[in-house]
Formats: structure tokens, sequence, C-alpha cells
């Protein structure tokens, strides 16, 4: 079930040298040895790549659809092969898995369709003279996908660039590499040119050094930590490089006296637990009305401690482990920080069970400013519940840290509805749902959680430049 991890450079698979494990998170035991790319094979892959943009930045606009096409129904065919690699390396449960390869063939259909509307324009001018304006692939993307989605991160960033007529070098995460695997079989099968998209893994920053200060890379697209991203972000710009950065988030979730407190209550602990908290948009910090805060904070910790954990290959599993034993330490400190400074722990708060790299999925209540889980994102089942005594507290605490990813609000009135459109400082904002994004819709954050917008029609003007077209009939 576990695929054969190589590099992909030019059109071919290949070994490497060194090699790190990959290990199943629910088990904590060795699945697969990733290789470690060398030098010489990120080298290879930016000749590679900026070999492979000329071809397929000279391909038509619907080739490069009906193939992107090809690929993403090659994906859909394998959904069950594809799953079943992300549970076994990642650990959310089978069921979350298929969804995810699903919505991964689902960025790559819309951008395949956006690939056939990257529209210019005419813009009137003198007589004997015509103005146009062009939309071009801007070169060679390298891409820096994270670990909590193996399918739908690197689909998204592959397909704005293939879509917009660039070629690509992707490092996926070391953690979890197979779903990258997939989406790479998947075009080479559908007979993608050689060298347009190329697959590297190893340390993360020796990879970042290397393929960053190249003049062949035009532009960077990250996902992952605020951290992380101003570090790659600082390496561009001193080569006046692009890029496209989606960065972390504290989703707040503002909850109205007018709203169905069991339902949102009922739906907020599923959505929270959802791939062990582990999501850059996962509802957490919980600001509710104070009339109605006792009985949400009842209904929440029912669904929570109802919970079923284990491991995502078991059938009614719905929550599984952290991806990693790193999440264990980094969640315990910031439970007992909160506990330290007064917060209640309405549920959870430990490790569960004594193997692989699970957590108690967790409710904290009454949890102060002070705490550092007020500040840091905890990715991971920790949900914070405070009670709030207007909308306008609730929007102040929504807006208290730096992040500005997405954010969630339930009511049924206009004025308030109003209120939170134009004051809630988020670049993806729902409300009464919990769903942040669709692939026809634009993602992205703003303040610390990045810049640059993901999907819907703004999602390819980041992998593509703007040339302005003066043509005089006679020489001025």
């Amino acid at each position: 079930m576990y695929p054969d991890l190589k590099l992909f450079i030019d059109g071919l698979w290949r070994d490497a040298s060194d090699y790190i494990p990959v290990v199943n998170p629910a088990t904590a035991r060795e699945i697969g040895h990733l290789p470690c790319a060398s030098e010489s094979d990120l080298d290879d892959a930016l000749h590679a790549a900026e070999k492979g943009f000329h071809v397929w930045s000279r391909t038509s606009p619907r080739d490069r659809t009906n193939l992107i096409r090809r690929a993403a129904a090659l994906m859909r065919e394998r959904q069950q092969e594809i799953a079943q690699s992300i549970t076994l390396e990642q650990g959310k449960p089978l069921a979350e898995a298929k969804l995810e390869v699903i919505r991964g063939a689902e960025f790559f259909e819309w951008d395949a369709g956006e690939a056939m509307r990257t529209y210019g324009r005419v813009i009137p001018a003198p007589c004997g003279h015509r103005l146009t304006v062009h939309h071009q692939p801007i070169g060679v993307v390298a891409a820096f996908s994270p670990w909590n989605f193996p399918m739908s991160q690197p689909a998204r960033k592959i397909a704005g660039a293939l879509a917009s007529g660039c070629s690509v070098i992707l490092k996926a995460a070391e953690e979890t590499p197979a779903g990258a695997i997939h989406i790479v079989r998947a075009f080479a099968d559908a007979g993608l040119p050689e060298g347009v998209l190329n697959l590297v893994f190893g340390v993360p920053d020796d990879i970042s050094r290397h393929l960053i200060p190249q003049d062949i890379i035009r532009l960077i697209a990250f996902t992952g930590s605020t951290v992380v991203g101003r570090h790659l972000t600082e390496l561009a710009a001193r080569h006046d490089t692009r890029v496209l950065m989606e960065l972390g988030g504290h989703a707040p979730v503002v909850v109205c006296d007018d709203a169905d407190v069991k339902e949102v209550a009922h739906s907020g602990a599923i959505r929270k637990m959802r791939n062990a908290g582990q999501v850059c948009t996962s509802p957490t910090r919980f600001f509710i009305d104070e009339s109605i805060f006792d009985d949400f904070v009842q209904t929440f910790v029912e669904r929570v401690e109802k919970m079923v954990v284990g491991d995502g290959m078991t059938l009614g599993v719905e929550m599984g482990p952290t991806a990693h034993d790193r999440r264990i330490p980094a969640l315990t400190d910031l439970v007992d920080d909160a506990r330290g400074k007064g917060s209640n722990v309405a549920t959870g708060g430990t490790r569960h069970g004594m193997h692989g790299y699970f957590f108690q999925p967790t409710v904290l209540t009454h949890v102060p400013e002070t705490a550092r889980i007020m500040q840091v994102e905890p990715f991971g089942p920790v949900a914070v519940l405070n009670p709030v005594s207007s909308l306008s507290d609730a929007i102040s605490k929504a807006n208290s840290v730096p992040y500005g990813l997405a954010g969630y609000a339930f009511t049924n009135r206009a004025n308030y509805v109003n209120r939170l459109v134009d004051e809630v400082e988020v670049g993806n904002l729902s409300i009464n749902t919990l769903e942040a994004s669709m692939p026809e819709t634009p993602f992205g954050g703003v303040k610390s959680s990045g810049y640059g917008r993901e999907g819907g029609v703004e999602g390819l003007a980041h992998y593509m430049t703007v040339k302005n077209v003066w043509y005089s009939e006679e020489i001025i």
C-alpha cells in the first residue's frame, strides 16, 4: 500500500545516496526510506525545469488544460491507493484521506479550466497605435508544501503553476512524501513533458538555500509556518525573487447569542478535531456570548469526549494521531502553561495511549490572554472556549493575534454580519459555516498569515507576469 519513494527529475525516477526514515505516526514504525537530494540532484532539477519551461510555456492553453485534466482523472481513479498511503504516513482517518484526494483533483480541474482564461486586454489608443496587455508565465517555480495535507497542498501549487505555463521544482514534506509521489506519477502517466514537474526531498533549509538564490527560479510558493515563511521571504528578497506565502493561522470563531447553540457546538467540536487539529484554518479560539456559554461548553465537551481516537486505517476512527513526535511535547507545554495561568481543562490535556503520536482531544475554557495558546497556534486537537460580553468584545479578541488566515462566525443578524465582514481581520471569513475555501475561491491571509492568493481567478495571477505592448505603425 505504501509507494516506493524516489526523486523525480527530468522525467525519470532516481535514488539518492542519503535516506531518512518515514514513520507511521499511529505505530511509530518505519514504513519507508526517503531519498535526500544532493546538490548535484538539485542542479539537475534546475536545468530540467529550465528546459521544461521552454516546452511547457509554448504549449497551447488547450493542450495544457487537457493534460492536467487527464492527470486529475487518474488521481480520482487511484483514490483508494493514494488515500491509504496518506493515512499510513500522516495518520488521518482513511475517510478524510479519501476526501483529500478528491479535493486535490478538484484543484487541478479548476485551474485547468482557468488555463483557458488568462485573458489580456486591448486599451484604446491613438490612430496608428495599438496598446495591448499580455499575461505570460513567470518561469520556473520552486514550491514548498507542508506535511499536514500530503495531497491537496502540493496540488494547490502544482495546479496553479502548470495551468499558467510554468515548470515546477516541488520540495514536498519529508514526513509525508507519498501524496506528492502519487501526483507526479499521475502527470507522468498523463504524458507531461520531461522537466516540467520535478520532485525533490531533503533537509528543508539546505534545499531552500540552494534553490532560492538561483536565477532560474522566478517564484517561491510556500505553505507553512510564519517563522519559516519569513526566512524564505528574506532569502528571496536578496535576489528580487517573487514569493507567494500561505502562512500560519489561529482562527477565531465568534458565536453570537442568536446562534443555534447545540448545532454550532456539535459541528465545531467535529471540525476542530479534523486532521487532529493540524489545519491552518482550524477553528481554535471560540468566543461565545456569555448568555449561551455554559450550554455551548457542555455540548462541545460531550461531543469531544465521544470522539473515537485511533489508527486511521481502522473503520470508525474519527481522529488519528498527530503527524510526528514533536507535536506531543509542544501541545503538552501549551496546555500546561494555560493550566498554570488559571485555565480550566474541561477534557483531555495529555498524551493518549502508550504507542504512536496520539494526543487527547482537549478543551480549555476561561483561558486568560496571558496564556501562550492565545497567541500561539496549537496546530493540534486543542480548542479554546472563552465567554465574551458583546460582539465588539468578540471582534476585539478575534483580532488580538498577529495572524489573519481564516475566521468564522455564527449569527443571523444582518447588522452583525455587516460588522463581522468589515471588522474581522482575516483573508477568509465564513459565516454560519466552518468551510474555509473551495478551488474556485481565493485563499490566503493577511497580517502575519502571508500574502498572495491560491485558488479562484486570483490564484493564477501570481504565476504570471503582466506585459504591456505599445505598437506603432510608424516609427516615432
